[in-house]
């Protein structure tokens, strides 16, 4: 059965977020006064083939403690729905 996986992940609290910190203060030149906060993270949409909705959510915990996400340094969430 194809499923479809997606996985958001985003800096731990306490890491140091330049990226997210030069948007913020790129929008604030720019007139965004309202907006006081921007972490940048990365979503992924992964399609895969699995037996059970379990066996798809553990493919892909697996892949992200492996390679998508840094776990000394970032947080994950998966969702996974039929493709």
């Amino acid at each position: 059965m194809e499923w479809r996986a997606s996985v958001k992940v985003q800096l731990k609290k306490g890491i140091l977020d330049p990226q997210g910190k030069a948007i913020e203060g790129g929008l604030r030149r720019l007139g965004y006064k309202a907006i006081s906060k921007v972490s940048c993270g990365k979503l992924l949409d992964i399609t895969l083939t699995a037996d059970s909705e379990a066996e798809a959510r553990r493919l892909i915990d697996e892949a992200c403690r492996r390679l998508l996400a840094n776990p000394v340094m970032e947080d994950y969430e998966i969702e996974v729905s039929r493709a």
